[in-house]
């Protein structure tokens, strides 16, 4: 067994760098060699892996960020802005056809590539806050979350609530400042705005040099050296990027009399009023690293990933009904917290995506699936770049892989090797705020129609419930944002071949109730304004259209207890 030692403080104090890791009984005539060998590779290979989701509004340059990290790594050779459908290219991280042709990210991208002897996983989540529960269960796989904010706008109400769930998920926010190419707001205004809007502290790791056609560079605060800014061909990783020391002579003349002293003024000001960088707060999710850059001209980019992954952690433990589980132990466990069908229309297949949490993955390994009660084989392993996939042999705690589902994996399922078996903490379910009848237009297509919805609501993409004690006949569909309803007709159509009519109901709040076999929920003495509904598990729900209903409904039944969220 492993077990990590977190010591030592690395940059500013890095509260969770692994700096050493003792493995227990490996002492001198402890084990031989080659298993020595293969727990330091083990050991190793854990360590060098960094899990994280970029979240943002649409259009503040997440997906283009997402790709330049994609040009470091090597992985491609040319990134295809979501923008720019001139060339008919469309972002990697983009794959089902509604984003190409909307060309906004509707689904969590899982992306792996290799940089600086790291291995890192990016989970790019969609930007809009229809799709927030969805990003919600992205940020359950991820360790930390790097935010992405346009310049000339701050922060923007869908980057609130986003934010909102990652703030629920305490991990580590990393901020990147976006499009300073472009004009952008007064600094100062941006870092307050931060503050204000989200309720956390920030400090500048870097600092813009104006912007626009005035942009000159960023100043590193740690190095006290000045990136130049030059722009670079927009599509590739070869810029040219020079810097020059703060107290270089030359400094003055390169940027100019009028920018130098702005500069000068600024940094007097940041370093009386900014706060200093804590790790252990930003561990805590209290104090942001800020950033600035242009990911569409490349610049800042590199500064950014490499300083991110110097103050990021490897794989960190994991809360489970047993405690915590530790990602050094040599017992494989993960949770599914995506499932997605049709990735490829050619094999109208269905992935199952998995957070390795601790242990060593291998292709066509037995584990135990906690939900299921039995063993199954993880057959057709792969990882991915969006739609394209490959093969994988093996895999470490910190990595996203994806499994053939033949229909038996849930949200939020537990896979475990371990002897003494354990759940992961579930993944809630939001509340859905919008909730739609959904009617057949082809009546010889039910059996279509009952597969396709069944499915895409199994993927966590829409929530559906059926009437209480009823049976398929008639379905209700409720969505945290009315943009999935567009995406559920459009997904059945191109998918199943199943056209629907979706009729708006007035509802607008939901209750699972808590505990059914302890009051009478055929007898439950309601409002006019309330239904009782069922969902995929027969768990009974009810809906309101007004919000002082759920109360009354409460004083009319004693002993009634209501949950607002349900686990999955």
């Amino acid at each position: 067994m492993i077990s990590g030692l977190l010591t030592g403080q690395g940059w500013h104090g890095h509260p969770f760098s692994v700096v050493n890791r003792e493995i227990a009984g490996t002492g001198k005539g402890g084990w031989p060699d080659d298993r020595r060998l293969r727990v330091s590779k083990f050991k190793d290979e854990i360590e060098r892996r960094r899990t994280f989701a970029i979240i943002s509004h649409p259009d503040a340059g997440k997906t283009t960020l997402t790709e330049k990290f994609l040009l470091y790594g090597g992985q491609i050779n040319q990134a295809g802005s979501v923008k720019g459908k001139a060339t008919a290219k469309h972002a990697v991280s983009d794959w089902m056809e509604i984003e190409k042709q909307r060309g906004i990210s509707v689904t969590s991208s899982v992306l792996q590539f290799e940089y600086d002897q790291k291995c890192i996983n990016i989970l790019d989540t969609p930007g809009h806050q229809d799709f927030s529960e969805d990003t919600y269960r992205t940020l359950m796989a991820a360790d930390s979350a790097v935010m992405v904010i346009d310049g000339a706008k701050g922060v923007e109400p869908q980057t609130r609530k986003l934010f909102k769930v990652c703030v629920m998920r305490h991990i580590p926010i990393f901020t990147f400042i976006n499009k300073m190419d472009r004009d952008a707001r007064d600094t100062f205004e941006l870092m307050d705005d931060i503050e204000k809007e989200l309720g956390i502290d920030t400090c500048p790791v870097n600092w813009p040099i104006g912007s626009g056609k005035d942009f000159r560079g960023v100043y590193d605060r740690k190095d006290k050296k000045v990136l130049l800014f030059s722009d670079t061909m927009k599509g590739t990783r070869e810029g040219v990027e020079e810097d020059l020391s703060i107290d270089d002579p030359a400094l003055q003349g390169t940027i100019g009399d009028t920018r130098y002293e702005a500069l000068m003024e600024e940094l007097e000001l940041l370093d009386g009023a900014a706060v200093p960088l804590d790790m252990k707060r930003v561990a805590a999710g209290e104090e942001t690293p800020v950033f600035f850059g242009s990911a569409l001209t490349n610049f800042g980019v590199e500064t950014f990933l490499k300083h991110f992954l110097d103050m990021t952690s490897a794989p960190l433990p994991r809360n489970s009904d047993k405690g915590e589980v530790d990602p050094f132990s040599e017992d494989f466990s993960a949770f599914v917290f995506k499932i997605q069908a049709n990735m490829n229309k050619n094999h109208r297949d269905r992935i199952a995506f998995m957070r390795i949490c601790s242990g060593k993955f291998e292709a066509g390994m037995d584990t135990y699936h906690v939900q299921g009660k039995k063993m199954v084989r993880l057959s057709q392993p792969q990882q991915m770049m969006a739609e394209s996939r490959k093969m994988v042999e093996e895999a470490y705690a910190g990595d996203i892989i994806g499994i053939f589902d033949p229909g038996i994996y849930s949200i939020g399922d537990t896979l475990t090797n371990a002897k003494d078996k354990f759940r992961f903490e579930g993944i809630p379910t939001f509340a859905p705020e919008h909730f739609a009848r959904c009617r057949l237009t082809d009546s010889m297509k039910r059996k279509q129609f009952v597969k396709g919805i069944t499915q895409i609501a199994q993927e966590g993409a829409i929530q559906m419930f059926q009437e209480y004690k009823g049976n398929m006949e008639e379905i209700i569909v409720g969505v945290v944002g009315v943009l999935q309803f567009d995406v559920l007709k459009f997904r059945l159509q191109s998918e199943y071949n199943v056209e629907i009519i979706l009729e708006n109901l007035p509802y607008e709040y939901i209750r699972w109730i808590h505990n059914p076999d302890e009051v009478d929920v055929d007898a439950l003495s309601g409002t006019s304004d309330m239904k009782k509904v069922m969902d995929m598990h027969d768990r009974p729900l009810l809906l309101w259209v007004n919000e002082w209903s759920i109360g009354m409904t409460l004083d009319r039944n004693k002993g009634l207890e209501l949950d607002e969220f349900s686990r999955n």
